[in-house]
């Protein structure tokens, strides 16, 4: 398909079919609100790309980087973004705010400097992907700032997302074995029936946070840096005590 005729395509709001493209540059065109199905892009560089509440549906992204995109309010269903080298592809200095990814493959996904406020992601897979000074907030006024973020049952081991600023999110539900918390603001953050196990979370914030269900084991609360109002069940609490020392006995009534 010539660009020429993708151009026309989108501006007549058809959903563009099976497109492949190989070792090029997106050209410069609007997609703003374009519909892809069935697409590949390999090795393909997204430089300053509008693709605003795009919609892409099982489409594959190999080795792509998307670099400056506007991105705010597309959505991902059941697309592939794993690389055959075994890397990831990359979002730097994109704004990716009120996006959606749903059922997507995003193993080693880099996002950097990248404007995350309000995305979500449902059943996910970002094993070992890296949050790189992303920005899951908004400013409302001089001295107000919102922060919104959703990633529901996905699987997260070994991502990193240490200094993230996360209050008031949800990752509910997800798996986070051996992710790198560390330095993370949670505070009233939803991580209920989350696995943490091994999760380094030395430094994070977790006041408020509703950690009921998850799979604590190996966390340390004097390694947080806050957990006033931490929500646990009786079953955590032993649990998180017996990771501190304390050996708690019941007595039998």
């Amino acid at each position: 398909m010539t660009i020429d005729a993708l151009a026309e395509k989108i501006r007549a709001g058809k959903p563009v079919h099976a497109l492949r493209m190989i070792d090029d540059r997106w050209p410069e065109l609007d997609g703003q609100g374009a519909s892809f199905a069935e697409c590949v892009f390999e090795r393909i560089q997204f430089s300053n790309p509008v693709l605003n509440e795009a919609r892409f549906a099982n489409c594959r992204f190999v080795s792509c980087r998307f670099a400056h995109a506007e991105l705010a309010g597309a959505h991902f269903e059941r697309c592939n973004f794993a690389g055959d080298d075994g890397k990831g592809c990359s979002f730097a200095f994109s704004n990716l705010q009120r996006a959606a990814f749903t059922a997507c493959d995003l193993p080693l996904a880099a996002f950097d400097r990248t404007e995350l406020f309000a995305v979500e992601m449902r059943n996910c897979n970002l094993t070992g992907a890296k949050f790189t000074k992303v920005d899951f907030g908004r400013a409302l006024s001089r001295k107000k700032l919102e922060t919104r973020a959703s990633f529901h049952a996905c699987k997260m081991d070994l991502a990193d997302l240490s200094e993230s600023k996360l209050p008031g999110c949800s990752l509910a539900g997800s798996r986070l074995r051996e992710a790198d918390l560390s330095g993370a603001d949670l505070t009233d953050a939803d991580l209920a029936n989350c696995d943490l196990f091994q999760a380094i979370l030395d430094g994070a914030k977790l006041s408020g946070a509703d950690l009921t269900g998850a799979e604590v084991s190996g966390l340390n609360l004097t390694a947080l840096a806050d957990f006033a109002g931490l929500k646990i069940n009786d079953d955590q609490m032993f649990r998180l005590l017996d990771a501190m020392g304390v050996s708690v006995r019941v007595r039998e009534r």
